[in-house]
């Protein structure tokens, strides 16, 4: 552990390297309070150098920041600050609040409907801004990890390669086969009045290939995974488990947001291509039973119909996808605070909020290929 003090022109720069831990933090607070704020105007802390801070550290640290502004310095972090401090900071305001007197009673408010209003926008800007900050500090993490491959944590993105995928494959399958039979169905039945059946086979293919496939088992991923990311998260949070993973100095991002996030961006592609194979099987199906259509003939056709382009338009979409479902249900649960009531709340926004990113990313893509004539 240690503490370089150098002097800029705005004030003091303290570099903060090393452990710091219980055993460290009488060391910590007597170098700390060695550092002289006489005629300093201004302090910018940086902890990149920091292996591990631990709360007694990070009590340490907040200790000389108080005496800091106590004496009238401004401090400011190179970076973002610890999440120890945030920790610290939010359970002494929550001990606070709990033994102040309850405030008076507000006065009715005369124009309640433009103050809901107020209250909305607020609130809405507010999320805007945290779920930036979320997706900004989830991508440094990520690629922070490409530097030790023991931080980007194999195993767990396995782990979630498997929760997410391969126990998935059973529901997108049949929800594929089942939604390739009914559009093949439907359209036998327009087009054989027509005398042009053989079109089924187009409709089909081109259909699973570049949007069903992908936008039926994003949606069903969705479902199922949202909420159960939320509810992991939502139930650590309540727990107090993700303040413990931040006490011992251990980076909650790295351990709980990217290897989800990873996992299930690997997971989606290959749920993708299974339900395009089953989709395919099942419209090839109808098409023999119904329309006594060889499976040659089929296959011939639909390599006929499709462009070199087909098959990859949907599976671009894919990676997209897993990670605006996964950053919905990851953003929500670590977002609940108090009770059981406030979980439930956010597992089904996050749900909610999943399937609307897939179709408003799935609307998007389709202008952008039609731009591009793709």
């Amino acid at each position: 552990m240690a503490v370089e003090v150098r002097r800029t022109a705005a004030g003091l720069q303290l570099d903060l390297t090393g452990e710091w831990g219980m055993r460290e933090v009488e060391a910590d607070r007597a170098q700390l309070k060695a550092i002289d704020l006489g005629a300093v105007h201004e302090v910018t802390v940086s902890t990149r150098g920091v292996d591990s801070l631990e709360l007694s550290g990070a009590w340490a640290l907040r200790e000389f920041l108080q005496r800091a502004r106590a004496a009238g310095v401004t401090v400011s972090f190179d970076g973002t600050p610890p999440d120890q401090l945030r920790l610290l900071d939010e359970t002494l305001k929550e001990t606070a609040a709990t033994t102040a007197p309850p405030p008076a009673t507000a006065a009715p408010l005369e124009h309640k409907l433009l103050y809901d209003i107020g209250r909305y926008v607020v609130r809405a800007w507010r999320d805007g801004v945290a779920s930036l900050a979320f997706l900004g500090r989830t991508c440094l993490t990520f690629l922070a990890g490409f530097g030790s491959l023991r931080h980007l944590r194999p195993i767990s993105i396995a782990r979630h390669v498997y929760d997410t995928g391969i126990t998935a494959m059973p529901i997108v399958s049949l929800i594929a086969f089942l939604i390739s039979v009914i559009i093949a169905y439907m359209s036998a039945q327009q087009l054989r009045g027509l005398g042009v059946d053989i079109y089924v086979v187009d409709l089909v293919t081109i259909g699973v290939l570049r949007e069903l496939g992908v936008l039926l088992t994003s949606i069903i991923v969705a479902g199922r995974t949202a909420s159960s990311y939320a509810a992991e998260l939502g139930s650590m949070k309540l727990n107090e488990e993700v303040d413990a993973l931040i006490a011992t100095g251990v980076d909650p991002f790295e351990v709980l947001i990217v290897p989800r996030l990873a996992g299930l961006a690997i997971a989606l592609p290959l749920l993708t291509i299974i339900a395009d194979l089953v989709g395919l099987a099942g419209g090839a199906l109808l098409c023999r039973y119904l329309l006594d259509m060889p499976l040659t003939q089929f296959l011939t056709r639909a390599n006929e119909a499709i462009s070199p382009t087909t098959f990859w338009v949907g599976i671009i979409k894919a990676p997209v996808f897993a990670l605006l479902i996964g950053l919905a249900g990851c953003y929500r649960g670590m977002q609940v605070r108090g009770s059981a009531r406030e979980l439930g709340r956010l597992v089904t926004v996050a749900v909610v909020q999943a399937i609307f990113l897939v179709i408003l990313a799935d609307a998007l893509f389709a202008v952008l290929f039609m731009k591009l004539d793709v």
